[in-house]
């Protein structure tokens, strides 16, 4: 990782560039192949106080470059808040490329499947039933059915075309809407 270090209306002192140095390093925990990282930092005088502007330019390999720019009257505080910005939008980069696992086309053709018996393999397993729901059953017949499940209710038609549900209660006891 190469660093490059400017200043702009200042003379950096050597505190000024480990602080820098140090910023910058602590960026490859990340693990993004990051290939140069650009510090600017400008000095202005407002208001008759000097006012520091911070530029971080992180460029990791492969990616698009991540430009954060800080300003504070305190350089170290400038430098320590444009760095949290920096690390965040690593974070954020980082956790995209490790979360994401997508499976690319290549991937997809080198597993070698048969589209047409992928199809016909599907075709096969289709089997049309019907579906009991619609028969019309016994408040009865649906409670011994429900004894002897796990289930905790049982939707159904009773003899007279009505929708029924037959539920088991928490006290033991089977309930019927």
């Amino acid at each position: 990782m190469n660093v490059s270090i400017t200043g702009r209306h200042i003379d950096l002192t050597d505190a000024m560039k480990t602080h820098i140095m140090a910023a910058a390093e602590s960026l490859k925990k990340f693990n993004m192949d990051i290939t140069t990282v650009n510090v600017i930092v400008d000095s202005q005088q407002r208001k008759g106080k000097e006012h520091f502007m911070v530029e971080f330019s992180i460029k990791p390999a492969h990616k698009g470059s991540v430009i954060i720019k800080q300003n504070d009257d305190d350089f170290h505080a400038a430098v320590d808040l444009a760095l949290e910005r920096a690390q965040k939008a690593l974070r954020r980069m980082h956790d995209k490329e490790v979360d994401h696992q997508k499976v690319g086309l290549n991937e997809v053709k080198a597993k070698d499947v048969n589209m047409t018996e992928a199809k016909e393999a599907l075709d096969d397993e289709i089997v049309p039933v019907e579906l009991e729901l619609y028969k019309p059953r016994e408040v009865a017949e649906v409670l011994e059915e429900l004894k002897n499940s796990d289930k905790l209710f049982e939707i159904f038609i009773d003899k007279s075309d009505k929708t029924r549900v037959l539920y088991k209660r928490s006290d033991g006891k089977f309930g019927l809407f």
